[in-house]
């Protein structure tokens, strides 16, 4: 499935960001990086494709980021700088030719780190929490709006924690735990956070708690930041919000609305197709039987649907208009995966396997794999 995409990609797209797979030809989404080869080049490592990965290594040295135009702050970080970081980490390892001074140094550790200083303008905010987009020339635009989501302001300890301890220079860190942490206050009394944020007052601007859309990937970097740099305390974040979520967003049956983020009361009986790496974060700090109990929810209604619907009404038991698609979200497969590395149980190998025989049945075309409306 990978070589299939991969193979029509590199054929009919490359140097455009992404493949059209019902044209076969190519397109830029998000700043023209020529991202599908950014961000698979770890997952040929992953296959063990030392060979073509060599070759890529070298093709990605030579991304322009010098050029006027306007990029997602949270989307270059997390698909750029953090496909740039992995590619080096694992440059030895597919027998890539590395200076004795790596990991410390090398080309793509340089270009990652030439791209966060590009992103650095955008977190000199009054909260540190980071504006949306910056042009990667003039630095944050004139007329951005200073309202962010949650995840837009949450997301970047991974890469920039590690950007910072193979550099030894500490800004990058500094400015993705000030973010964490001015999030974390402005939390309401019940431990619930908003969706969307006014980064210059830290007023919430969407007053509605959910664990998935505008959220999800706060709470991800709250877990894995706190596993990968040794720092219990954002942990011990991450179980307040479980705590309040438990109490406030979940309805008893291992699905989660949305809420008032200070009152608590119930406001839309919607399951979002991004809750669902919740069952795989739940996984990570070591409760497997609401994982387990979470995930089965979500997968009887993938075998209701053979795909997971972007909004799903739980009082209606049916899919929001207009939004009945499935994008090829890989949030799902994702906790099926944490769970059955947690638990060696066969059921979630069967749940994979519902997953990609749908995928081969309704996605696949002649030249990669397309999202269903």
């Amino acid at each position: 499935m990978f070589h299939h995409a991969y193979d029509s990609y590199l054929k009919y797209a490359y140097p455009y960001d992404e493949l059209r797979p019902l044209t076969c030809d190519g397109y830029d989404t998000w700043g023209s990086y020529s991202l599908s080869l950014v961000d698979a080049i770890d997952t040929l490592a992953t296959i063990g494709n030392s060979t073509e990965f060599a070759r890529v290594y070298i093709l990605i040295q030579n991304l322009d980021i010098e050029r006027d135009i306007n990029v997602s702050v949270f989307e270059t970080n997390i698909r750029v700088i953090g496909g740039l970081l992995s590619a080096h980490l694992l440059a030895k390892r597919m027998n890539v030719s590395v200076s004795d001074t790596w990991p410390c140094t090398g080309p793509l550790l340089e270009l990652a780190v030439a791209l966060a200083n590009k992103l650095l303008p955008a977190f000199d905010t009054a909260t540190g929490i980071p504006y949306g987009t910056v042009n990667l020339v003039w630095g944050v635009p004139v007329d951005e709006t200073n309202v962010t989501c949650t995840a837009g302001g949450g997301t970047f300890l991974v890469e920039f924690g590690t950007l910072s301890r193979l550099t030894g220079d500490p800004i990058y860190e500094q400015v993705a735990l000030r973010a964490l942490q001015s999030l974390w206050s402005k939390r309401s009394s019940l431990n619930l956070v908003g969706n969307h944020i006014n980064i210059q007052t830290g007023e919430w601007t969407a007053n509605d708690c959910t664990i998935g859309s505008g959220v999800d990937s706060y709470f991800e970097y709250l877990v894995k930041g706190a596993i990968l740099f040794r720092q219990p305390e954002l942990m011990n974040m991450m179980n307040e919000y479980i705590k309040a979520i438990d109490e406030h967003l979940s309805d008893g049956t291992g699905w989660f609305v949305y809420a008032n983020y200070q009152q608590g009361r119930k406001t839309m009986p919607l399951f979002a197709s991004l809750d669902a790496f919740y069952p795989g974060l739940l996984t990570l700090v070591g409760q497997l039987d609401r994982a387990k109990e979470t995930l089965y929810a979500y997968h009887a209604m993938w075998r209701k649907y053979g795909g997971m619907p972007e909004f799903y009404n739980l009082v209606n038991q049916d899919c929001m208009q207009g939004r009945e698609g499935y994008p090829l979200r890989p949030e799902h497969i994702e906790s099926i995966m944490y769970l059955s590395k947690a638990t060696d149980d066969d059921i979630f190998l069967f749940m994979a396997a519902d997953i990609f025989e749908a995928i081969e049945s309704c996605c696949k075309t002649s030249c990669g794999y397309t999202s269903v409306n």
